[in-house]
């Protein structure tokens, strides 16, 4: 209380008692911007005796796009009766979701309109309320006035209500509504993101005043936390506007490899070349005899890419190979410390070659690869991008999937350092088994630590073993407890020995052999077959795997066809699967991803034995730029860690387990390779800006 006396700017929207922003029972027409993420708490719950009580209501919320916010509630009188035991129709305990869209093109200076919708879906519906809203900020006040129809007692959010805010202080604002039915009052005290290392902001609230009939406490109090998804999100960066680059074309000829008869497998060309024994390199030009040659060992490029290689290893990247003739700079990498997203590791390389490369004309051509796979090429003209480095000016780039060309004559700055091979890797993730808003209580879980050690050991192969072990539990989760079948398991819980490969035309494949553990012991085979279009917005993939008992004679199988596509622009992906699972139910799933940076909120819908619909979130559990690689291997968090609940729509809300459910491992192609939609030339050119940001923080 003891902070600067100064007036708002702005009124803030804050989360309401009812799950979406407003006051306290009723909503403003300001939503949730796009990209933050709201978890709230309040105690006053409207139960099954028709009026309000001392409950509990548990909120998350975010903003999907620019004028979309959706959230999810959970209500309940108690957190942990069984209803078995109670008796039913007691208590509440309901799962509901909530919509609210602001409609657009209305100018800034009239006022805001949105609609919205709570309790959506379902068979029983104890919220279900439609509303149409619009607000007016004026000095430090916010006027909203609305209608809404709801099948609610009392004629609660059913007819026309308004409200309005004052924000007095940036830390403080006082509100007053009308929700058709009573007349209520409060105040909300916010704590600064620039307070809390501007991590987010923290709000309490409390509404100390009602004339409601209806509640059998005259005060309210709640709790709700808001932050940005990701600080990597792509509308944190000024955009540059990209103008693709247009490669001449070449009238050397490209320098051929020997791929021992596998003309059908696309291999890393720069590593083996440098290991020729006839190859040139920086040790042995000044003994070649030719003109072009003897340029090369005095011009200044000769101590330029030393210098650019010995860069690169220190930044952590493996697999490194760089060569350079009289006009063309040529690396390869492979990046195992931005593990959360290429796009990091292909801007610090980048601008590491505009840093240490300063003859004027020569261009660069880049390769990333994984374990010995080329993923994708880069190629554009070093002036260029230092240019866009100093100035923010457009580069212009050709960025392709697959290999890139390597011009004859190219002489190599050694052999190929920092080899990923045989270093064990170990990520630390937690692992959950969760139920929510159940009749036998508001959240049971299993939860536990995961490590996966994988370990690459020749081209596009390696292994990798997941362990396990529990944290805690809850009592429904222990043994002899409802859900005890659904515990975590506990110790080995896959063994596998994975190779991809690449083929021609844009395909990959995939096969996984070993040990599976998904409640019981199975020996696996996994394949996967996928192909992603030239410009990378475009993912068709086909798996199939078979699942044999380890310990007597059975099987289970399933098979699954996947599209994706990479709406770039929107940092949007669709995804939709249809197949066969692996306990027996077939049918489909859609899915929509809402990316943030290296996060993403998903809405998805399930289709086989029963309708579901749900949201879950994505984030990475590891920072940024992770450790390096050393000799005796790399540790690290996960760089994509899902949490996700849902509800049965269309009859009875049940609680269904495993619907849809297609075992596999952290090893896929979609994961590895295409590293979920983000490494792709569309993915590359939408987002220089983070390339640029990249370089800049890490050099």
């Amino acid at each position: 209380m003891s902070a600067p006396v100064v007036c708002a700017d702005e009124v803030e929207a804050q989360q309401s008692f009812s799950g979406f922003t407003g006051l306290y029972n009723t909503p403003n027409a300001v939503v949730l911007d796009k990209g933050e993420v709201s978890f709230g708490y309040n105690n006053k719950l409207f139960d099954l005796s028709k009026s309000y009580v001392d409950g509990h209501n548990f909120i998350v919320s975010a903003g999907l796009f620019d004028g979309l916010e959706v959230s999810g509630m959970i209500a309940s009188n108690t957190m942990h009766d069984n209803f078995f035991r109670v008796g039913f129709g007691k208590q509440v305990r309901d799962l509901s979701f909530n919509a609210k869209y602001q409609i657009p093109y209305i100018p800034e200076d009239w006022f805001d309109f949105a609609i919205g919708v709570k309790d959506i879906g379902g068979d029983v519906n104890l919220y279900e309320t439609y509303y149409a809203v619009a607000s007016k900020e004026l000095w430090n006040f916010r006027f909203s006035a609305g209608v809404a129809k709801s099948d609610r007692p009392y004629g609660i959010m059913d007819g026309v209500f308004g409200g309005v805010e004052y924000q007095v202080f940036d830390w403080f604002s006082l509100q007053a509504e009308h929700d058709v039915e009573a007349f209520n009052a409060g105040a909300k005290v916010t704590i600064p993101k620039k307070w809390l290392y501007d991590i987010g902001e923290l709000t309490f609230t409390s509404r100390f005043y009602s004339n409601t009939d209806y509640s059998e406490e005259d005060t309210y109090w709640g709790v709700n936390f808001s932050m940005p998804l990701s600080s990597e999100d792509k509308q944190n960066y000024k955009k540059v506007e990209a103008a693709p680059y247009v490669a001449p074309v070449s009238t050397q000829s490209i320098a051929k490899i020997d791929d021992h008869g596998l003309g059908f497998i696309q291999t890393a060309m720069a590593p083996e070349l440098a290991e020729q024994p006839k190859a040139l390199t920086v040790v042995n030009v000044k003994q070649a005899p030719t003109q072009n040659t003897q340029k090369l060992a005095t011009s200044s490029l000769n101590s330029q890419v030393i210098e650019l290689k010995e860069a690169l290893i220190n930044d952590g990247f493996e697999n490194v190979v760089v060569g350079y003739n009289l006009n063309t700079v040529f690396v390869n990498f492979e990046n195992s410390v931005f593990n959360r997203n290429d796009i990091d590791a292909i801007g610090v390389v980048l601008g590491r070659i505009a840093e240490s490369v300063t003859n004027e004309s020569t261009h660069f051509n880049v390769q990333l690869s994984k374990t010995d796979i080329p993923l994708i090429a880069i190629q554009g003209k070093v002036d260029n991008y230092r240019l866009f480095i100093e100035k923010g000016v457009s580069p212009d780039l050709n960025v392709q999937q697959g290999k890139a060309s390597i011009p004859e004559g190219v002489v190599w700055a050694g052999k190929a350092e920092a080899s990923p091979y045989f270093k064990p890797r170990l990520t630390l993730s937690p692992a959950t088994s969760t139920t929510y808003a159940t009749d036998l209580g508001v959240l049971d879980y299993s939860l536990g630590l995961r490590a996966e050690l994988d370990v690459p050991l020749w081209q596009g192969g390696g292994i990798k073993v997941t362990g396990q072990t529990i944290i805690d539990e809850s009592s429904d989760f222990e043994d002899n407890g409802v859900f005890n079948n659904y515990s975590l398991d506990e110790g080995i819980v896959d063994a596998m020995l994975h190779q991809t490969f690449a083929l021609p035309f844009g395909f990959y494949n995939q096969t996984q052999i070993g040990f599976f553990k998904s409640y019981f012991d199975y020996k696996a085979i996994i394949n996967e077959t996928a192909w992603v279009s030239p410009e990378g917005r475009h993912i068709v993939s086909a798996k199939v795997a078979y699942f044999d008992y380890a310990d007597y004679r059975a099987s289970r199988e399933y098979e699954t066809l996947t599209y994706q596509y990479n709406w770039v622009e929107r940092d949007i992906t669709l995804h939709a699967t249809a197949g066969s699972y692996f306990y027996g139910d077939s049918g489909y799933q859609l899915e929509s991803r809402f990316w943030f940076g290296d996060s993403y909120i998903a809405v998805f819908y399930e289709n086989t034995d029963a309708q579901k619909a749900g949201v879950a979130i994505n984030i990475p559990l590891t920072p940024r730029k992770d450790m390096k690689v050393t000799p005796f291997g790399q540790l690290k968090g996960r760089d994509n860690w899902r949490i996700g609940l849902s509800t049965q729509i269309g009859e009875r809300n049940v609680l269904v387990f495993n619907q849809a459910y297609a075992p596999s491992s952290q090893i896929t192609l979609d994961k590895t390779m295409y590293k979920r939609g983000r490494l792709t030339s569309s993915y590359i050119y939408s987002n220089l800006a983070r390339m640029k940001e990249a370089y800049e923080s890490y050099k």
